[in-house]
C-alpha cells in the first residue's frame, strides 16, 4: 500500500514532536502538497519541511483539523494496529475497573483519534467521529470482534461532529443482535441503559468518580437530581442512603428509565419524578418552596463553540444560582459542565459568584473530573474536558 505525502509548512512540526496529534489546514505547506490531491479518509505519510517523515495520518480535507496523526512510522494503520492500540486500552481498563463498564476507547488518549468505544459486558457502543476512522470502519469492527469477543456492536454515528467532517448521521447495528437496553453496573448499583434511544451512547461513564462523593452527603437527606437522564446520579443517591430522592429532566422516556433503575436496586418508594425544562423545574420548585439538603446539577455542554463562552458561561451561572436557592442552610451543592472550553477557574469562580450574589457562603470540598476510563492525553488538553465541583453552601 503506497500512501501519498503530506508536507508541514516551516516550523509547523513542533507540536507534533511534542506528541500532539492533530494538523490544522493553515500548518500544511499546500504548494507542495495541495489539500484538494487528498480523499476524505486517505492516510498520509506526513512529513516536515525539511522531509523528515513524522509518521502516518489520515487526512480530510473539509475540516480544520486536516490531519489526525496514528503512527510515528511510514506502515500503513491496518487491522494488527488496532488490535494492538485496543489491547492496551483494554489492559488498562481491565486493571482499574472489577466490572466490565467502562469505555475502552477515548479517542486520542488511546492513540485512536476519533474512535469512541463504550462497554456494556458483552455489548459495545462504538463512534465513528471522523472521515478517517469512518474509512476503517470494516477494519474497526473486525479488530473489536477479535479481541472482545462480544455479542453486539452498535454504531451510533449521530454525533454533530461527523457533520463537520462531511460525514452522515446514522444509528446501524454492525454486529450481531443489538438489544433495546444493556445492563451496567457502577459504583456498585446496577443500571438500565438505552443504546439505540438513549443520548451519546447511551450512558455518562465520564462522571463515575464524581458520583461517589454521594456516598457521604446524603444518607438520610433529600436529594435534587437535575438533569438527571435515567437516574445515574438520583440512583445513586437513593441506594447510597437518601430519604427522598427527586429526578428532573426534559424527557419522558428517560425518567421512565429512572424508575426503571429505582425499581432495579430496591429503592423505587424514594423516588419521584418531575419531567420540564431544567430552568423552568427550578422556578416552579421555588415558587412551591421546596427544599433540599442536595443538589446535583450535571447539565449538557451550554458552551459548543468559543463563541458561546459569554453566554454559556451565564447559562451555568444562572442554572447554579437557581440550585443555590433551593439548599437547605448548609447544603451540598454538585455542579458539573462537560464544556470543553469552559475553564476548571470558571466554574469555580461561577460557584463563588453565584453564592455571593444570593448572600451565601460556599465552601468548595472537592473537585473532579472525568473517570480513569477517560485518561488525559498529556500533550492534548482538549482530551481533559470534564470539570465537577463539591460545595457546601450556607448562609453567611
Amino acid at each position: 500500500m503506497s500512501l501519498q505525502r503530506l508536507r508541514l509548512a516551516k516550523n509547523e512540526d513542533k507540536r507534533l514532536r511534542s506528541g500532539h496529534l492533530w494538523i490544522y489546514s493553515n500548518e500544511v505547506d499546500t504548494n507542495a502538497t495541495p489539500l484538494r490531491n487528498f480523499a476524505a479518509g486517505e492516510q498520509v505519510i506526513v512529513e516536515n519541511q525539511q522531509g523528515k517523515v513524522m509518521g502516518v495520518a489520515y487526512v480530510n480535507p473539509q475540516s480544520l483539523i486536516c490531519a489526525r496523526m496514528m503512527t510515528n512510522d511510514e506502515r500503513p494503520v491496518d487491522l494488527n494496529t488496532l488490535k494492538k492500540r485496543i489491547k492496551s486500552a483494554l489492559a488498562l481498563r481491565e486493571q482499574l475497573f472489577d466490572q466490565p463498564c467502562y469505555r475502552l476507547i477515548y479517542g486520542e488518549s488511546d492513540l485512536l483519534p476519533g474512535l469512541v468505544v463504550d462497554r456494556f459486558g458483552d455489548h459495545l457502543c462504538v463512534q465513528l467521529n471522523t472521515a478517517g476512522m469512518d474509512a476503517m470502519r470494516d477494519v474497526v469492527i473486525e479488530a473489536l470482534v477479535r479481541m472482545l469477543q462480544p455479542v453486539s456492536i452498535l454504531l451510533r454515528n449521530d454525533a454533530a461532529v461527523r457533520k463537520l467532517e462531511g460525514l452522515p448521521l446514522e444509528v446501524v447495528t454492525a454486529y450481531g443482535e443489538v438489544p433495546d437496553e444493556v445492563e451496567l453496573i457502577e459504583n456498585g448499583v446496577r443500571f438500565l441503559a438505552p443504546l439505540a434511544a438513549g443520548q451519546k451512547t447511551g450512558w455518562f461513564y465520564d462522571q463515575r468518580p464524581n458520583r461517589e462523593w454521594l456516598r457521604n452527603i446524603v444518607p438520610g437527606k433529600r436529594v435534587l437530581d437535575v438533569f438527571s437522564y435515567v437516574g445515574s446520579f438520583g440512583v445513586q443517591a437513593a441506594v447510597f442512603g437518601a430519604d427522598d430522592v427527586w429526578c428532573a429532566d426534559i424527557s419522558e422516556s428517560a425518567l421512565d428509565m429512572v424508575h426503571k433503575n429505582a425499581e432495579l436496586n430496591g429503592v423505587a418508594d424514594k423516588l419521584s419524578t418531575v419531567q420540564g425544562d431544567a430552568f423552568t423545574t427550578l422556578k416552579s420548585l421555588k415558587e412551591a418552596d421546596e427544599r433540599f439538603d442536595v443538589i446535583i446539577v450535571d447539565p449538557p455542554a451550554f458552551i459548543k463553540r468559543k463563541k458561546d463562552q459569554k453566554e454559556g458561561i451565564l447559562a451555568y451561572r444562572r442554572i447554579n444560582e437557581m440550585a443555590m436557592r433551593l439548599l437547605n442552610d448548609g447544603g451540598f451543592l454538585i455542579s458539573g459542565s462537560c464544556s470543553m472550553h469552559m475553564p476548571r477557574e470558571e466554574l469555580l469562580d461561577l460557584v463563588r459568584a453565584s453564592a455571593r450574589h444570593i448572600d451565601r457562603h460556599a465552601q468548595i470540598l472537592a473537585e473532579g473530573m472525568q473517570g480513569m476510563d477517560h485518561p488525559v492525553h498529556a500533550a492534548i488538553p482538549e482530551t481533559r474536558y470534564l470539570k465537577a465541583v463539591l460545595s457546601r453552601i450556607s448562609r453567611v
